[in-house]
């Protein structure tokens, strides 16, 4: 999902399901080989749709290049993942939401109900 995109979605939102209400969110993702943050960052827009009030969410984060983990064999020592970074590379991916007013809180929609309706 590019910035392109993700615009157009928001656009024919706002065209066709007002009022919709945008949202930001820094994330923090895990930590870099020296230590320091690593931040991701979720944009959402939350509107009524046809299936009542939905949510979709749209994460960019950075790309894992490398997952390295550190153990021990000795009995009752601990293990710990270490994941690479890319520093110029994203992933972003959307998710979509829908209120369920028994259980009041969001179920995720898969995509191939979406293709059925």
């Amino acid at each position: 999902m590019n910035d392109e995109r993700w615009q157009n979605i928001i656009s024919m939102v706002k065209e066709k399901f007002s009022p919709a209400e945008l949202s930001c969110e820094d994330i923090e993702i895990g930590q870099d080989k020296h230590n320091n943050p690593v931040k991701g960052k979720i944009e959402r827009v939350e509107f009524t749709g046809p299936l009542g009030k939905m949510k979709l969410e749209r994460t960019t984060k950075p790309k894992v290049l490398d997952k390295h983990t550190l153990y021990s064999n000795r009995a009752g020592s601990d293990m710990r993942v270490d994941y690479v970074y890319s520093e110029d590379e994203v992933v972003q991916f959307m998710n979509a939401y829908k209120w369920d007013e028994e259980e009041e809180g969001w179920i995720e929609i898969e995509a191939s109900s979406l293709a059925e309706q």
